[in-house]
């Protein structure tokens, strides 16, 4: 009798265990002349400054382009030339521009063979990924529009007032970058399926993916 009560139990026990959820793989998209045809980051500054602000810009403070000559720390550069046309304005207001940018846009910077190779992807067993040196701000809803499963970019640093500073939070996600932050999200659990790229700041990422394709999408709206 007592067996029978045991192993009731130890059935029991069993049926009302949680099962171990499924771990999905990850693929991983580059942003800017991947899946786009050109960059989203000087796309949005023309947008909302034009061409003449950008160009003055870099004239008049030859200093960033000094700097970055020296350095080639290129978040440096986007954060600085970001600041000096936007000045102090707060994320809030940031994000107003940016969804009216994104808005205006839709998906016309989008590759159709990139989207269609996105599309495929779209499976129960995989989670895509946008990574980008890209601020993620900017990138997150073109992200959101395609249905991206998580936005990986670029980090812009803000004061404890809200406002923009001409600096970054932590480096450009570029390069080793990008598998430090995809280690970062995805922990232990990391299982990159693939990879698509276009630039030296994507190989990192495509020699770790089970399938890395380096410009494979050349088609434009």
């Amino acid at each position: 009798m007592l067996n029978k009560i045991a192993k009731k139990s130890a059935g029991s026990g069993k049926r009302g265990a949680k099962a171990t959820p499924e771990v999905k793989k990850v693929v991983a998209f580059d942003f800017d002349g991947t899946l786009t045809y050109k960059d989203s980051f000087i796309a949005f500054l023309q947008t909302s400054k034009g061409n003449l602000q950008m160009a003055s810009a870099l004239a008049f403070q030859p200093y960033m382009l000094f700097d970055y000559m020296r350095t080639k720390d290129r978040g440096a550069l986007k954060a600085r030339l970001l600041y000096k046309l936007l000045g102090d304005i707060t994320q809030r207001e940031l994000e107003i521009l940016v969804k009216a940018f994104v808005t205006k846009t839709g998906q016309s910077l989008f590759r159709p063979d990139a989207l269609a190779a996105w599309k495929a992807h779209d499976l129960p067993d995989r989670t895509r990924v946008i990574v980008t040196a890209s601020p993620e701000l900017l990138v997150g809803p073109f992200g959101r529009l395609i249905g991206a499963d998580r936005i990986i970019g670029t980090r812009l640093k803000f004061s404890e007032r809200g406002t923009l500073l001409p600096e970054l939070i932590g480096p450009n996600c570029r390069g080793e970058e990008k598998m430090c932050r995809l280690r970062e999200t995805f922990g232990d659990t990391l299982d990159l399926e693939a990879a698509y790229g276009d630039t030296a700041g994507d190989t990192e990422m495509l020699a770790a993916a089970r399938h890395g394709h380096y410009r494979v999408f050349t088609q434009k709206p």
